[in-house]
C-alpha cells in the first residue's frame, strides 16, 4: 500500500519568532502578484516582486549571519521552504556582492555584450547618474555606492 503523503511541517524551534514577519511579507508578495499593471511596461509589473523576494531573503540572512538570532537549522529550514533564495544569499557572503540586488543583474546572458547589469557599476563610474535596472528595478547596488 503507498504511502499517504501530509502535509505536516515540522517546525524548527524559532520559528515562532519569524512566522509573523515572514507572513507580513508572503501577503506583500500575494499582492504585489495580483496588482494591476495597465499602463506598466512588461518588465516593470515584475519589480515590486522582486524587492519583496529580496526583502525576505535579506531578512533571514541579516538574522542567521549578522545578528545571529536564529539557528542553524531554522536558517536551513527557512532556505529549503523557499522563504529565501540560496543563491542571492550565497553571493552575499562574496566580497564585492554584499548588496546585490538579485542573482539576475550579475549573470551575462542576460545583458547586451555579455556583460553584468548596469546597477553593478559604481556611481561615480557611471555616465547617467540615474538608472533604473531592466529586470528588477534596482538603482545601483553596487558595494560602493
Amino acid at each position: 500500500m503507498p504511502k499517504v503523503k501530509t502535509n505536516r511541517v515540522k517546525y524548527p524551534e524559532g520559528w515562532e519568532l519569524i512566522e509573523p514577519t515572514l507572513r507580513e511579507l508572503q501577503a506583500k508578495m500575494r499582492e504585489a502578484e495580483n496588482d494591476p499593471h495597465d499602463g506598466k511596461r512588461k518588465c516593470e509589473a515584475l519589480w515590486p516582486i522582486f524587492k519583496i523576494a529580496h526583502q525576505k531573503s535579506r531578512y533571514i540572512f541579516d538574522l542567521y549571519h549578522r545578528r545571529k538570532e536564529i539557528s542553524k537549522e531554522l536558517y536551513e529550514f527557512c532556505l529549503e521552504q523557499g522563504h529565501a533564495d540560496r543563491n542571492l544569499i550565497a553571493k552575499w557572503k562574496k566580497p564585492g556582492y554584499e548588496r546585490l540586488c538579485c542573482s539576475r543583474c550579475m549573470q551575462p546572458r542576460d545583458h547586451n555584450f555579455q556583460t553584468t547589469c548596469v546597477c553593478r557599476v559604481p556611481k561615480h563610474l557611471r555616465e547617467e547618474k540615474v538608472i533604473e535596472c531592466v529586470h528588477c528595478g534596482c538603482k545601483g547596488c553596487a558595494s560602493g555606492d
